[in-house]
């Protein structure tokens, strides 16, 4: 193609997110630094989502120190720099021309860049109400969590143009930061909204609005301006709340697209790739790590699956052989996704995260596999449809490579 810029790099890591720059900066000091590690950025900033999210509780679980959601993307930004990562911020990876080559979208203009490895760490996004199908006209007023913490934190939008009574459509731990950002902002929070059956009442220090729970809203009122929201309740009860804002949070989804023009198997528990416990897809040299697995987890998470997806590209790069095939596992009952869904080997699979679709009090986890219990376990709390639940990873050495799918079960 005339015009086009050919390149060539080691790895191509495609998000400079939690995941992206934690892989980058592992990958990059790696070996005395002898690959050439390129991390590709469409946003202007590197951090991903942390970026905007002025709260703190970021940092201590991987990097040992509490830190807000700017200095924790700084951070990790600059560790990757450090280590000799090339990261290029403003650039776009449009599509792929083979196994291991992407089109990309600069500002300098078009190029395609061939690597020996690519780890897609694209991330998550928060589907806005359009996408949830809520009925009504479309007046002004209507957010998502993301939309809210960039127009508090990025560009200081007054209390004037946020609104003064607000409604948060969520109660996960990411609709508790909407409302603080609200209340920062000086917002009224008049409600919280959840189709869930129960949920918390406070949130640290943080004593919550009032939660109407088993409730569905059905219709966003007002012209110009949201003037009300219409909620139906569990038992067929219908009510309006007043507000001029509301706030639509929780409802992530992978940022897939790449994988999928690239061919990349799906699971579609998580809607995101698949991959094994060495964050391998099924498409030989093509990694995948943080919140483009599943959507959303917590930073600290997405960082440290990155850094686990470097040791496999490392290794990859080594001359570790592929592997030809997978068990898939698969969620049953109750759960809603497991991650990682692929297992090779009894070697490749670190701890499981699995969602369930409603609260469930002490409920018993089995791994089974062709009727053998290859785990069980009953948690001792309970599990929350916003939190994951984090399964050991010992059953794996139990699995039949020549077996059926290995199925995740959750029973109350």
């Amino acid at each position: 193609m005339v015009g086009v810029v050919n390149r060539v790099v080691d790895v191509l890591v495609v998000g400079a997110g939690p995941a992206g720059l934690a892989a980058a900066a592992r990958l990059a000091s790696a070996e005395g630094g002898r690959y050439r590690i390129e991390v590709l950025e469409r946003e202007r900033e590197a951090g991903g989502v942390p970026r905007h999210c002025a709260h703190g509780g970021f940092g201590l679980a991987d990097l040992g120190r509490p830190l807000d959601g700017p200095g924790y993307a700084r951070r990790l930004a600059r560790a990757a720099v450090r280590a000799g990562a090339t990261l290029r911020r403003g650039v776009s990876a449009t599509g792929w021309s083979g196994p291991h080559t992407l089109e990309v979208t600069a500002p300098t203009g078009l190029e395609r860049i061939t690597a020996r490895a690519v780890v897609l760490a694209t991330g998550a996004r928060e589907r806005p109400r359009s996408a949830r199908l809520v009925p009504g006209t479309r007046p002004a007023g209507l957010l998502t969590t993301g939309e809210l913490q960039q127009s508090t934190h990025l560009y200081r939008v007054r209390r004037e143009r946020l609104g003064r009574r607000a409604v948060v459509i969520g109660a996960e731990p990411v609709a508790h930061h909407a409302v603080r950002a609200l209340r920062r902002a000086r917002v009224d929070v008049v409600a919280m909204v959840t189709e869930q059956p129960r949920g918390p009442r406070r949130f640290g220090a943080l004593a919550l609005p009032p939660l109407l729970t088993g409730a569905t809203v059905t219709e966003l009122l007002g012209r110009g301006r949201l003037a009300a929201i219409r909620v139906r309740h569990a038992d067929g009860r219908t009510g309006t709340i007043r507000c001029d804002t509301a706030v639509f949070t929780g409802d992530w989804i992978p940022d897939r697209e790449l994988a999928r023009s690239g061919g990349v198997l799906l699971n579609s528990g998580t809607r995101g790739p698949s991959v094994d416990g060495a964050f391998r897809t099924a498409s030989a040299g093509v990694f995948a790590a943080g919140n483009v697995l599943r959507g959303i987890e917590s930073a600290s998470t997405a960082a440290t699956e990155g850094r686990g997806a470097a040791d496999g590209v490392l290794r990859y790069l080594s001359g570790e052989p592929w592997p030809e095939s997978a068990v898939p596992l698969t969620a049953e009952g109750p759960v809603r996704w497991v991650a990682p869904n692929r297992v090779p080997d009894a070697t490749a699979v670190g701890p499981l995260l699995l969602r369930v679709r409603e609260p469930l009090t002490r409920p018993l986890v089995e791994v089974v596999q062709d009727g053998r219990v290859l785990h069980h376990a009953r948690l001792l709390g309970t599990a929350w449809p916003h939190r994951s639940v984090r399964v050991p990873a010992g059953w794996a050495r139990e699995v039949d490579p020549a077996g059926g799918p290995v199925e995740v079960r959750v029973t109350a």
